[in-house]
């Protein structure tokens, strides 16, 4: 058995001082060291957040107030896809929040289905519309704290994500959380990690001298200093399931801050990949998630360069794309370590395992895998048989998630470039081929999958994702087998429903246009003193 009294975090950025943060709070009493090396820099490209962070900064009690404007930070409703299923299909949206029924929907979800198969020209954009009154802010680029209620079941204190500077995230979480409260800050760079039966004994740094600990965390990125390098744990690529193995990233400038200040997150599909457009407080991130195997790097910036021009010549002035810019090349792999605690070694964020950037997962597996770190550190003493369990339980969520991010791919009919072709042809897990419900499992109105059954869906994104991309739970033919065995009058039900649900989504619209634009709410709410501050100079 291991004691945990005196825990070592290898690595800073955002793993690292996310990782000291959560463990200062749970356990005040343990010796909790960040060693960071003053020499290697932070990828700083994890601006964007999934609503699960709010489960998180709940935890910590971290008030958005307080590290919002610290990190020019903006809010997040959801996510913005576009030309993933089509190239020129008109984009769809997985919003954040639980979905809004008020008892007027008799088949749950499958009354919008049912409607779809009645009326097949509806949009699936009208699919997040009708349920989640967030979309109305979403489509209009407005916020609204819901303090009156008028958007029913939208609550910002865990609907809400964050787009920020991931490096300023970093800074914060060190210097006004995480030090106060006891946390040693020591700059030093491993120059040998010393080995013993238990693991890790002790860490040499250039300096000479030794730092040693019960417990070493490693969160040094994709080097994976201590779990990878020193200790050889093997690694499971998912390259077979996520071929995307490399990234241009740049910040580029806003021209008309209140049109492009949008609260989600963009992703658009192009020859070789996709774009992500983050838009902070104070500038825009962007950047081109493509496979090396496809495109060489070169041209791959050109395609990504050609983007941006189009992208923003209807709101901005295409000169502001240029090689002035600074671009950065990245690389990643994707795929996760065998075991992500070994020994007296536990690895958290990229130095454990990473799914490529959609789906904004980057820090997401950093936050879910600190509450099973937590929780088995509760035990305080540690045995094989709590490393088995921590490692069963964060290889489920990480697979979960990575099938999540293949189901984007798995849907798209695209065939207009080798890479996109490829991907049409491709052979995806079992388990992603269950994780859709086919069109004959559905009798007597309601689905026997439980991705899309009303209790199980609320606040997943399969559904979104799926409806966005042309694949429904059920069809035609499953309508009439309902009516055969039922005797149902669906026509009757499907007038009930527009019946109970347009209102609803008027008004969810209605309240939207009422509302501060985004731009309006932060600058108001947060950076006032900012904005006449660049007035002025």
């Amino acid at each position: 058995m291991n004691n945990t009294d005196n825990i070592v975090i290898v690595g800073g950025g955002s793993a690292g001082w996310m990782t000291a943060a959560t463990l200062i709070k749970f356990f005040p009493n343990k010796t909790i060291t960040v060693l960071e090396s003053p020499d290697i820099p932070t990828i700083g490209v994890g601006e964007s957040t999934l609503g699960q962070i709010r489960n998180w900064t709940n935890a910590l009690g971290i008030d958005q107030d307080d590290f919002l404007p610290y990190t020019n930070g903006s809010l997040k409703l959801g996510i913005k896809f576009k030309d993933f299923y089509k190239k020129g299909e008109d984009p769809f949206y997985y919003p954040f929040g639980d979905s809004f029924f008020n008892d007027s929907s008799p088949l749950g979800f499958n009354s919008w289905y049912l409607h779809k198969v009645l009326n097949p020209k509806t949009p699936v954009q009208d699919f997040a519309r009708t349920y989640i009154p967030a979309m109305a802010l979403i489509e209009s680029n407005r916020y609204n704290d819901n303090l009156n209620g008028d958007f029913d079941s939208f609550r910002p204190e865990k609907d809400v994500a964050y787009h920020f500077d991931a490096v300023k995230f970093a800074e914060w979480l060190r210097e006004k959380y995480s030090i106060p409260r006891g946390v040693i800050h020591k700059l030093g760079t491993v120059q040998k990690v010393n080995l013993s039966e238990e693991g890790v004994s002790s860490l040499t740094l250039i300096d000479g001298s030794i730092v040693e600990a019960d417990l070493f965390i490693d969160c040094t990125g994709f080097r994976s200093l201590l779990l990878g390098d020193a200790l050889k744990e093997p690694f499971n690529s998912f390259e077979d399931v996520l071929p995307n193995n490399r990234a241009w990233a740049v910040q580029i400038p806003y021209v008309d801050k209140e049109k492009e200040l949008e609260p989600y997150t963009s992703c658009t599909a192009i020859e070789n990949g996709w774009v992500w457009n983050v838009p902070l407080w104070s500038r825009i991130g962007t950047g081109y998630v493509y496979c090396d195997k496809y495109v060489d790097p070169d041209t791959a910036l050109e395609e990504f360069k050609r983007h941006l021009v189009s992208e923003n010549m209807t709101i901005a002035d295409k000169n502001r794309i240029n090689d002035e810019l600074n671009y950065r090349d990245l690389h990643f792999k994707v795929g996760m370590y065998k075991r992500g605690w070994v020994k007296n070694v536990v690895a958290i964020g990229l130095s454990a395992a990473f799914s490529e950037p959609l789906e904004s997962n980057g820090l997401f597996t950093v936050h879910e895998f600190l509450f099973m770190l937590c929780k088995t550190l509760q035990r305080d003493k540690i045995t094989q048989w709590d490393r088995d369990v921590y490692n069963n339980a964060t290889k489920g969520i990480y697979e979960n998630f990575t099938e999540f991010i293949a189901l984007h791919y798995a849907l798209s009919h695209r065939d207009d470039t080798p890479y996109w072709k490829d991907i049409s042809n491709k052979s995806f897990s079992k388990s992603l081929v269950d994780f859709i419900p086919s069109h004959t499992s559905t009798i007597h109105g309601l689905s026997q999958n439980k991705m899309f059954d009303q209790q199980y869906y609320s606040g997943t994104g399969t559904p979104f994702i799926a409806t966005g991309m042309n694949y429904f739970p059920i069809d035609e033919e499953a309508v009439a087998r309902w009516e055969l065995h039922t005797r149902d009058n669906y026509p009757a039900l499907n007038e009930h429903f527009l019946r109970t649900r347009t209102p609803l989504v008027e008004k969810w619209k209605n309240n939207a246009e009422q509302s501060s634009t985004l731009y309006g709410y932060l600058l108001n709410k947060y950076y006032v003193e900012q904005h006449l501050k660049e007035q002025n100079e």
